[in-house]
């Protein structure tokens, strides 16, 4: 089922150029684009997106009070920040507004998709650039869903400890290619690790691997 996105960006260029990022991606498609805050509340009403990929400094009203009124409307529908703004406050406003990612724009392309798939699927992403403002504190903002460490292991006590590394650095947004370079393996072998995690963690494939291994605390 294709994923439907509400794109929500000021800049006419950037719009542009974030378009022409889903032209490969034909599970995805941008349905609609708004231009500020304002905008992006009413379109969102209108066409129903399954996400709204959203900067945070938009004119008229901030992307953190839209995304605060989409998820009042709607809160089935999955707010991105997807913005250059990196400041603490900025953070956490839009974590209690709701969103279910922060992103930041200078992302690799496959990793934004493959973040879009997991936010779709239920789960939340944070920039490791912004994780800092909420490490140890929580702020009150993250919703306290996942399960502790050592029960995610006691659930899948058969992962071994090399699985759990490749493990994160899928969650990380890495492919068969750069786990090898990581972790200083054969491809071939990078790829069996990440089989072998499909198979225990009784997913089909790497994203839900990753959503699961976020839901549950591992990460």
């Amino acid at each position: 089922m294709t994923i439907k996105i509400l794109l929500v960006e000021d800049q006419k260029l950037m719009r542009i150029g974030i378009k022409a990022l889903f032209n490969d991606y034909p599970e995805m498609e941008i349905i609609g684009e708004a231009s500020d805050g304002k905008e992006a509340v009413e379109k969102t009403k209108l066409i129903k997106p399954d996400i709204v990929l959203m900067d945070i400094g938009l004119p008229d009203i901030s992307g953190i009070e839209a995304a605060k009124q989409i998820l009042e409307y709607n809160n089935n529908i999955r707010v991105i920040a997807l913005t250059s703004h990196i400041t603490e406050d900025e953070v956490n406003a839009s974590l209690q507004a709701g969103i279910s990612a922060y992103i930041i724009k200078d992302i690799a392309t496959e990793f934004l998709m493959t973040i879009i798939k997991m936010i779709k699927m239920g789960a939340m992403w944070l920039d490791p650039q912004v994780v800092p403002f909420i490490r140890d504190k929580n702020c009150g903002v993250i919703p306290s869903r996942q399960l502790s460490r050592g029960v995610f292991k006691e659930r899948h006590a058969n992962l071994t400890q090399r699985e759990y590394e490749v493990l994160k650095l899928i969650v990380d947004g890495q492919s068969n290619s750069d786990i090898a370079r990581t972790l200083t393996i054969s491809e071939h072998t990078a790829k069996a690790h990440v089989c072998n995690i499909i198979q225990k963690l009784v997913v089909d494939d790497r994203t839900q691997a990753a959503v699961k291994a976020l839901k549950e605390g591992l990460v």
